[in-house]
């Protein structure tokens, strides 16, 4: 019903909050990469600085954009 939709926090609504912020994007294929989000759009799709894929071996990809519809999880990095 329509009340439900205005309680649950749309998806773009909670990914304004985390531009500028590093956070990590779990990708269907199981890979993971951290970077900081400088920019999306209303497809989800995903603009990241300084992004790094974590792994066995981490790798430098620099900016990346991440298509939509790959992403799985997407979660703030703790920076300590």
């Amino acid at each position: 019903h329509n009340s439900l939709a205005k309680a649950m926090p749309l998806p773009l609504q909670q990914i304004v909050t985390l531009v500028d912020k590093r956070i990590s994007v779990l990708l269907k294929d199981q890979r993971i990469l951290e970077g900081r989000l400088v920019g999306y759009d209303d497809f989800m799709n995903l603009v990241l600085a300084d992004t790094i894929e974590k792994g066995e071996q981490e790798r430098k990809l620099g900016k990346v954009v991440v298509r939509g519809n790959n992403i799985v999880r997407i979660a703030l990095v703790d920076i300590i």
